[in-house]
């Protein structure tokens, strides 16, 4: 074995090839249904029901046509496999190029997705705690934030992604549980008298940023193409039974379970709450109390799989630098040093800016609008380089067109929310 392939078999990503198909159908649902499924009702009042519907609707139709995209070009060369998402750019744009366009999106999606479970783990075990306790003594968000990232610190310790293979089977299983919760507890509670679905906004003004903002809510909720090629990794291959055959059967089989979690939520939340519902909406729920208190449990567990499954590509590029480029000798000592002082940046950034849907529409549209809905389709452009005007052609050019809004307007909307929450804002609160 050479040293080359001595690395390779030490770093998260490709030190294990064993993965099933199942294996890609809850990794996929952990890594997209999260966080982002608790806000698309208040997307929706956002959004009102008509753009609402189309842009659910278009987003779960273009995003599974992109994950099929990179699916399909993972072993586009005969004898190679894009193990990582920058890999893949840089065949498409060149070494250098395609590791400046695609690197740092990637690290912004995985980064920030991270920093986000860090607040919605916390906040849950907070809501745990004050549903299951309303008398008990108030404990500052900070703590409970500092809580979900101690569990973090030891789940760090696993080394690949088929290690956490059962940490992320609970946390897609609790996906499902926590949005059959969310939405039959919605319908259970009935429309109340006087209900609303006017936007939620003062004024023309407030309900255009307030739009922006839904939008990079509802891109935030379907990304999770930024881990996709590297879960496809651990799948084994060869020329007769290709990795993209079971990969795209665990794809199929997580896009099912995406909608029966997303559409019933977003489209019952805000039919039952209208203008009311809460940019979380286990927040607006309040009883039954033990469900209530459940359903936030179910999200924590969910998250702390989900911060897995988008941490362990960051330890494998951050494991690659060091250990490439750095000269760093592979070690225990060094995937501990690099994985807490990780856990622990994130834990901080998270403690520090705990603005859940401020932080959605931002990241969701500036970071996870690029490699969620366009950047496959202008890959596959470069690479398979389908006939002008064709169908494929102009398939892919409005795929381009509905990302790039997206990614220009949402983080308008996200930034000024974060503004707005910054200004009432207490970091001991």
């Amino acid at each position: 074995m050479t040293e080359e392939e001595k690395i390779e078999a030490w770093l998260p990503i490709t030190s294990s090839r064993t993965a099933k198909w199942w294996y890609s159908t809850f990794h996929n649902v952990t890594a997209m249904v999260g966080a982002g499924v608790l806000s698309l009702p208040y997307a929706m009042s956002n959004m009102g029901w008509g753009p609402g519907i189309v842009i659910m609707v278009l987003s779960w139709i273009i995003t599974l046509y992109t994950l099929w995209q990179m699916v399909e070009m993972h072993e586009m060369v005969p004898g190679k496999r894009f193990d990582r998402y920058h890999e893949l750019g840089q065949h498409a744009f060149g070494e250098k190029l395609g590791l400046y366009i695609v690197l740092p999106q990637q690290i912004v999606v995985e980064v920030s997705t991270c920093i986000i479970y860090m607040v919605t783990g916390g906040k849950s075990l907070q809501k745990f705690h004050n549903t299951v306790c309303p008398n008990c003594h108030d404990i500052k968000l900070t703590y409970f934030i500092m809580m979900f990232a101690s569990v973090q610190f030891v789940l760090s310790f696993l080394p690949n992604f088929n290690s956490i293979s059962a940490v992320s089977l609970a946390a897609a299983v609790m996906s499902l549980v926590y949005s059959t919760i969310a939405w039959t507890t919605s319908l259970a509670k009935g429309v109340p008298h006087g209900v609303s679905y006017a936007l939620r906004g003062k004024n023309p003004v407030e309900n255009t940023f307030n739009f922006f903002n839904a939008l990079g809510d509802i891109a935030f909720a379907f990304a999770g193409h930024n881990v996709v090629l590297e879960i496809q990794a651990t799948i084994p291959s060869s020329p007769e039974k290709p990795s993209k055959k079971p990969m795209w059967k665990g794809v199929i089989a997580a896009y099912f379970v995406v909608f029966i979690c997303y559409f019933p939520v977003a489209f019952l939340g805000y039919y039952v709450f209208g203008d009311t519902v809460d940019d979380n909406i286990l927040l607006t729920l309040e009883k039954p109390s033990w469900l209530i208190a459940s359903a936030n449990m179910f999200v924590f567990i969910h998250v702390v799989g989900g911060y897995q499954v988008y941490a362990m590509p960051v330890f494998d590029m951050l494991e690659t630098l060091l250990v490439k480029h750095l000269k760093f000798k592979p070690s225990r000592v060094l995937r501990f040093t690099n994985r807490m002082l990780y856990v622990g940046i994130t834990m901080f950034i998270g403690m520090t800016f705990p603005f859940f849907g401020g932080l959605l529409g931002f990241f969701g549209g500036f970071a996870l609008a690029p490699t969620t809905y366009f950047l496959p389709c202008i890959i596959w452009l470069i690479l398979k380089k389908p006939a002008r005007f064709s169908f494929s052609w102009w398939i892919n050019w409005i795929c381009i067109v509905v990302g790039v809004s997206l990614m220009i307007l949402a983080p308008i909307g996200g930034l000024r929310n974060i503004i707005l929450s910054a200004k009432t804002y207490k970091f001991y609160q």
